[in-house]
């Protein structure tokens, strides 16, 4: 079994690809949702994923692992742990992410940024804006599912645990909107 069928088939196993109408983190719809705390709750599945992220940039020259609070910071550490390096997070202050608590990058210093789930690339784009702005160079992004398709480009390698291109609409051009169906926000209850 491929990397890629394993992962998805964690996803599966966990309950973690629900049907429906989702309001996702980026704003857009969608008729699948992708529960990654349904994975993240299991040490087993979380830890065999990042080791995934953590093989494939093995020898990247990564110093330190970076990602977005939630989801992110698991993945953040897990993935440092295996590599055997530092791993911060970056907090929502304002309209942007920032690092605080005291953490810090050295100039110059490599960063893998990590997350959770990939759609429109928002969350990880704002941690590598706060890299860049802290100094820190981009070794590359990964991700445990890419629902993009492949689609972004952050000008530094990406990985993904798993790829998949699940439509998502704008609210104004959802068709589960005009159809009538219920729109759940998961995470808010």
């Amino acid at each position: 079994m491929s990397e890629e069928a394993a992962a998805e088939k964690m996803f599966r196993e966990a309950g973690a690809i629900v049907e429906g109408h989702f309001l996702l983190t980026s704003g857009r719809h969608s008729p699948v949702y992708w529960e990654k705390f349904r994975i993240l709750e299991q040490p087993r599945y979380t830890e065999r994923l990042c080791a995934m992220i953590a093989a494939h940039f093995r020898g990247h020259g990564a110093r330190l692992v970076a990602g977005p609070t939630t989801g992110g910071v698991i993945i953040s550490y897990e993935v440092a742990r295996q590599l055997g390096l530092r791993s911060i997070f970056a907090e929502r202050e304002g309209a942007t992410r920032v690092f605080r608590r005291g953490f810090e990058i050295t100039p110059g210093e490599r960063v893998l940024v990590v997350d959770d789930i990939l759609t429109t690339g928002g969350s990880v784009l704002e941690v590598i804006n706060e890299v860049a702005r802290k100094g820190g160079e981009l070794a590359g992004v990964g991700v445990l599912v890419d629902r993009s398709g492949g689609s972004i480009d952050f000008g530094a390698p990406l990985f993904s645990c798993h790829r998949t291109s699940v439509p998502s609409y704008p609210p104004e051009e959802c068709p589960l909107c005009r159809a009538g169906k219920p729109l759940s926000k998961p995470g808010s209850a």
